[in-house]
């Protein structure tokens, strides 16, 4: 016998999904409808007249030298802050999946990152590595080494990925370790009893089994180094020094709400919206291949 929910009011169901609907209409396809329709428009410097210039707005941008540099930084920022914020998530679910005293507590402290807003996470890496009043940036200082992320870009793009990275290891760190538990430990206990070694448990039984859990972090990872590290540059660099961290999202926002150019900063967000969905779609055809269900 089948039991299924039956509503007996065929309105009731409709009313149930109508806030989230309503929430996904006004907050996400709205606004990228605006995008798309003002990235084919130009205002005048005061604003009182628009023109419609097809195209010509996404052909400033693609040939703008400082959206090329802005491009190439976001590609940087983003590989490093995936690589970074994936790697150290597995190394401390794996280290967590072990039995070790004091385990509960070791987990729930790695949870907290996850909840701190990204300003507040660059406030915090900003009082540890600032070069006057930061703990590790005056270390540094004394021992010789010129840290100055408000001078060096290298230094600047170090600090942010740091701070990005360490926001997202929690979110990592949690599905890492779901995935680590979900692997049944006899085929752990017979390699161990056939001879494997720990590394070649890992790399041949259970990092292949993580394969959906990683999949789904990578596509995640890849749309928060892209979107949701706003936060993070515009509280510690706020692009420079000489738009040596300006990412693609931090420049969509520059030339929009500072510059007041809405039809470039209308095109700057849909070809940004283009490359994410790019990414993902190669990602599903080329990575999914090597996912073990």
């Amino acid at each position: 016998m089948n039991r299924r929910a039956v509503f007996p009011n065929r309105v009731l169901p409709y009313l149930l999904v109508a806030p989230q609907l309503a929430v996904v209409l006004v907050f996400f396809y709205w606004p990228a409808v605006q995008a798309v329709i003002q990235s084919v428009l130009r205002q005048d410097p005061f604003g009182l007249r628009t023109s419609f210039v097809a195209l010509e707005n996404f052909r400033t941008v693609l040939t703008d030298p400082f959206y090329l540099n802005a491009l190439r930084v976001t590609a940087v920022f983003s590989a490093a802050v995936i690589v970074l914020a994936m790697s150290s998530g597995l190394l401390l679910a794996v280290t967590a999946d072990k039995q070790i005293r004091g385990a509960g507590l070791y987990k729930t402290l790695l949870i907290w990152p996850y909840a701190v807003a990204p300003a507040v996470a660059a406030a915090l890496w900003l009082f540890i590595f600032h070069p006057t009043i930061g703990m590790l940036g005056r270390a540094l200082g004394r021992a010789g080494v010129p840290w100055d992320y408000t001078l060096s870009g290298t230094h600047a793009m170090i600090l942010v990925v740091l701070a990005a990275s360490w926001k997202q290891v929690s979110y990592n760190f949690l599905f890492f370790l779901a995935g680590l538990q979900s692997i049944p430990r006899s085929l752990i206990e017979a390699a161990s009893v056939d001879g494997a070694a720990s590394r070649q448990r890992f790399w041949k039984i259970i990092f292949p089994l993580l394969s959906p859990t990683t999949f789904f972090l990578l596509i995640v990872n890849v749309i928060y180094a892209f979107f949701d590290t706003f936060g993070v540059v515009h509280a510690l660099t706020r692009g420079g020094p000489a738009k040596a961290t300006e990412t693609l999202i931090y420049k969509v926002w520059t030339d929009g709400v500072i510059n007041l150019d809405l039809g470039g900063s209308s095109a700057q967000s849909v070809v940004l919206l283009l490359v994410v969905i790019t990414l993902t779609a190669v990602q599903f055809r080329y990575i999914e291949r090597k996912v073990y269900y």
